[in-house]
């Protein structure tokens, strides 16, 4: 298990001095933490009270525990399963980092899962599937069969620069094998999603709504082309809609329930968000499983889920590098002069927040955290809530150039198909194409500025 990685902490003048100077590389504003290595994502906020440390280290110890099959002799870290993708939540979020897909065909998904639905009949919208639910649970305990797998294989699209020089993008192609409990049928619906890297999840809760909803034109009313919509979801902790902020498409409304999301998705545990487990009673074997957790409650107890939530919440962004850099600051206009900074939006100041050390903070996460349409070439075709199948949430740009450093890859996009900042780059479609277009036709000067900044961040 991993120990607490200790912090790079700095004097306050030094701080100060830094933040006057360079206020950019503050990502996380007084939460920003100094660290370029393997526990980049990995730290506190840096101005979290000494006295929330020791609740941060249990959320630590939670994020990185295995958890075992029921019963076990440790109640309250047993439940695993039935079925599930993974014993732990680090097992996807390695160092707190981002997930990748296969390397080749023959490969399980390590760090990234499938989400399923079916088409909704008579108007309605899309429901999980009647058998394997909402997530295909490519794992299982002893005993049990497992629902099935994703094979991805790829395709070579050969493109080119305005000024000549080719690039290569890989499209992605599914395939689902080992099927246990019936076929998928024709009306399935599907998205393949890597693990995203979390840190800095608590202060993008905290800033304000209206904020966000202040960015949000569906219509288009600027004529700009870039219409970012709220994705409305539903909000179980508090019984009501809300507007989604966390996931690929914006589907969670808040950290915590984002965590119990994944705690049951994932893993197979129940809580007292989710206490009915992910298993269809045409799952005989997986339905009979006992199920874990002290006294009959929920396999992830209340007090356990706060810890975990609190942990994630407080995970601090990295600074940003090289700020100063006279390639890097060329590299940020052109990102600016292209558009991408409409939907990457670059600072927010946060609001108040149950946790003082997240609030009134001036941040640089590059999102808007809204939906857009990015066109047909990155379309899953599974709407979620109001998200459409082609649209998805602007995901936060800070710590992207680290990813190498954290997690060992660069893969990027939701379904790791983007070998490197480029590629990303020039899969953007629909509302991004003119800012791609800019891209496509920049020199490869000023190509290689852009990734320079981007890996700034």
């Amino acid at each position: 298990m991993r120990k607490l990685i200790p912090i790079l902490l700095l004097s306050s003048a030094a701080f100060a001095g830094l933040s006057d100077s360079h206020p950019d590389a503050l990502s996380g504003g007084e939460t920003t933490v100094f660290s370029t290595n393997r526990n980049a994502f990995a730290s506190p906020a840096s101005n979290l009270p000494v006295s929330d440390l020791r609740t941060f280290a249990g959320g630590n110890r939670l994020f990185n525990t295995n958890w075992v099959i029921a019963p076990a002799s440790v109640e309250h870290l047993d439940g695993l399963g039935p079925l599930f993708n993974r014993v732990s939540c680090s097992a996807c979020h390695l160092r707190d980092g981002r997930g990748q897909p296969p390397e080749d065909e023959d490969d399980m998904m390590m760090s990234m899962l499938v989400r399923l639905s079916v088409r909704g009949k008579d108007g309605k919208p899309p429901a999980p599937h009647p058998v394997y639910g909402d997530q295909l649970n490519d794992r299982a305990i002893t005993g049990i069969p497992a629902e099935g797998r994703a094979v991805v294989s790829y395709t070579d699209i050969e493109r080119r620069f305005a000024d000549g020089e080719t690039y290569t993008l890989t499209a992605p192609t599914y395939t689902f094998k080992d099927l246990k409990y019936g076929p998928l049928g024709d009306d399935i619906l599907f998205s393949p999603r890597v693990a995203p890297q979390v840190v800095g999840l608590g202060l993008l809760e905290a800033i304000p709504e209206q904020a966000i909803r202040a960015l949000a034109d569906p219509e288009d009313k600027d004529g700009d082309g870039i219409s970012g919509r709220v994705n409305t979801v539903r909000d179980v902790l508090h019984g009501r809609v809300a507007m989604g902020r966390f996931g690929w498409k914006a589907n969670q409304p808040s950290v915590k329930q984002q965590n119990a999301g994944a705690a049951l998705g994932d893993m197979g545990l129940t809580t007292s968000v989710f206490p009915k487990e992910n298993v269809h009673p045409s799952q005989t074997l997986a339905a009979a499983a006992p199920s874990g957790g002290e006294s009959g409650g929920p396999e992830m107890s209340d007090e356990d889920l706060e810890r975990l939530t609190f942990y994630t919440r407080v995970l601090a962004p990295p600074a940003r590098r090289e700020v100063t850099d006279a390639v890097v600051r060329r590299g940020q206009l052109l990102f600016e002069s292209t558009g991408c900074a409409k939907c990457h939006t670059p600072t927010f100041t946060t609001g108040d927040s149950d946790i003082p050390a997240l609030s009134k903070q001036t941040i640089h996460p590059y999102t808007d955290l809204l939906l857009h349409d990015m066109g047909d070439e990155l379309a899953d075709g599974r709407p979620d809530f109001e998200a459409t199948g082609s649209e998805w949430r602007t995901p936060p740009l800070w710590g992207i150039g680290l990813f190498k450093v954290v997690n060992g890859h660069t893969r990027y996009l939701h379904d790791g198909r983007a070998r490197n900042l480029i590629e990303a780059v020039m899969w953007h479609g629909g509302e991004a194409e003119a800012s791609r277009e800019k891209v496509r036709k920049m020199t490869k000067e000023e190509r290689a500025a852009l990734v320079r900044f981007l890996e700034s961040l």
